[in-house]
């Protein structure tokens, strides 16, 4: 049995081992070893969970701005843990924040504030009028207020 085989065989069984066996090839310049059918799906999978990972910190973001904007009844008591939320999740967002992936944010900032309206139109009860376009740009919500 050749190693993509096993490396095949190894990816079904233990797919830590295996990406430990891959990064070893990739080190070592063995790319015709490489299991890339394998490490193709991976790569993508990676890069799906960091736009998820971010999209949704972006949305925690959006919440807590909207909710410290809009909902005027609440404001007074939950100012100090809405404004420490938005800190706390700009503060991760900064973590994993790069060229692409801003750019990523920015074309589906839409999108990302369309779930986000659905999820504080639910948490006010529908008391709260929201904008329906997102009022804030990306800069907005990744800057200090």
């Amino acid at each position: 049995m050749n190693i993509i085989s096993n490396l095949k065989t190894l990816y079904e069984i233990d797919d830590s081992l295996w990406l430990e066996e891959n990064i070893k090839l990739l080190k070592t310049k063995q790319f015709d070893k490489l299991d890339l059918e394998n490490l193709i799906e991976e790569l993508e999978d990676l890069g799906s969970e960091k736009k998820h990972r971010l999209e949704s910190l972006l949305e925690q973001v959006i919440r807590h701005f909207l909710l410290l904007n809009y909902w005027d009844s609440e404001r007074a008591y939950n100012k100090a843990h809405w404004e420490s939320e938005i800190v706390n999740f700009q503060n991760q967002l900064e973590t994993y924040l790069n060229t692409n992936l801003r750019h990523y944010l920015q074309q589906n900032i839409s999108r990302i504030y369309g779930k986000t309206l659905r999820y504080v139109r639910k948490k006010t009860q529908d008391t709260v009028t929201f904008p329906d376009e997102c009022p804030y740009t990306l800069n907005d919500l990744l800057s200090d207020f």
